[in-house]
């Protein structure tokens, strides 16, 4: 037998979900892995996150199928005892105010149906039983049962130590280093940091290392803590999705900037609420406009809201692309060079999933997954693209 190839030194740049997932798959299959994160770990759309591990609100096709797989990927990692205690299974409900959006769900859940999804659909009686208090607006709803939810920094903390692997923070890359078409390490504040192997997972970020500016698209999102419900256990079963969350989910482009309602029931007795979407904003600034208008949508589906104080407002920045699906893959001309950014808010549910398929491609190997829809070629000859022409 021809001996083996030596594992790579791999260079992860990014401390989120998916930069912590590849350098846990690595280190697991034995390869060096040094982690370079410019502020710290899940500082950025990580650590902003409502900790949805759902199928319920994907788009149908490659989005849906990945979330499948990466769902059960979560509970493997927890059979592995790797997750333990960090990810548990929670019912989404979505749910619809117009006929327009009962038509929606009702075209989501024939899509997920398709997809082997359990599903269960609810009328309002159905969904009273379950959740009461709704607001009369709520017309009807969908059950997902078996979805999850994971805190995301808890699982990157988890992911670093079991792989035993120290980030270097506030360690900003700079440039990636090219020799004769191949990248061969990175140019950071520390200095010249050699690799085989260079992975970018650094979300938004990554846009000014790659030259992504017509590519990746940064969106706020603000979201809202309240005080507590209940002593020390969620309120109701799972998170509420409104339709139109839905529908900016399974957009083909970026959309307009909206309030989409998610109430999410939190194990602490708190609520989550959110979110904006607002693109092409970069600041992590709340304002009393926004959080007023997603504050009507939820005392408007959940009038028992009203007796919650607001407690804290923050908002994060997601990446996501022209045609909102995510980039995963080798670079089309660069070798050495993989990219994994433009989650748009799917990081939490398909990190795991997409670092263990990243951690293959760094050392030669094929994923498990079928990711061709995500390749960084589909964007190749973009004339504001330069890194990826």
């Amino acid at each position: 037998m021809p001996p083996s190839r030596p594992l790579p030194h791999v260079v992860v740049i990014g401390a989120g979900i998916v930069g912590a997932a590849t350098a846990f798959y690595l280190a697991r299959a034995g390869a060096r892995v040094t982690v370079l994160e410019a502020d710290s770990p899940s500082a950025g759309a990580t650590g902003a996150s409502d900790g949805a591990v759902s199928v319920a609100s994907k788009r149908p096709g490659t989005m849906m199928r990945l979330a499948r797989e990466a769902r059960d990927l979560y509970a493997q990692l927890v059979s592995e005892g790797v997750l333990t205690d960090l990810f548990h299974t929670r019912p989404t409900y979505l749910f619809a105010r117009s006929a327009a959006e009962v038509a929606l769900i009702d075209s989501q859940g024939r899509d997920l149906a398709s997809q082997g999804e359990l599903i269960l659909p609810l009328s309002r009686h159905d969904l009273l039983q379950r959740i009461p208090g709704l607001g009369a607006s709520v017309l009807a709803g969908l059950k997902v049962p078996l979805d999850g939810h994971a805190i995301g920094y808890q699982v990157v903390n988890r992911l670093l130590s079991c792989a035993s692997v120290v980030p270097r923070h506030h360690t900003p890359v700079h440039r990636l280093v090219v020799l004769n078409g191949r990248v061969t390490g990175v140019e950071s504040s520390a200095g010249l940091i050699p690799a085989d192997v260079v992975v970018v997972a650094a979300g938004f970020e990554s846009s000014a290392l790659l030259g992504l500016d017509e590519v990746l698209i940064p969106r706020k999102g603000q979201l809202i803590i309240t005080d507590r419900a209940t002593a020390g256990f969620a309120a109701f079963p799972g998170p509420l999705m409104s339709a139109g969350y839905l529908a900016a989910k399974r957009a083909t482009s970026p959309g307009q900037n909206s309030v989409n309602l998610v109430i999410d029931p939190l194990r602490t007795g708190q609520f989550l609420i959110g979110s904006s979407r607002e693109a092409g904003l970069t600041d992590r600034q709340t304002d009393i406009r926004t959080v007023s208008a997603i504050l009507r949508e939820a005392l408007d589906v959940y009038p028992a809201l009203a007796r919650q104080r607001v407690i804290r407002t923050f908002a994060g920045i997601r990446a996501t692309t022209r045609d909102g699906l995510p980039i995963v893959g080798r670079h089309p001309t660069l070798d050495g060079l993989i990219i994994a950014t433009g989650m748009q808010g799917d990081g939490i549910c398909l990190g795991p999933l997409i670092g263990a398929a990243v951690a293959r491609l760094a050392c030669d190997r094929e994923p498990a997954q079928d990711l061709s829809a995500l390749s960084p070629r589909r964007f190749q000859g973009a004339t504001a693209c330069g890194a990826l022409s």
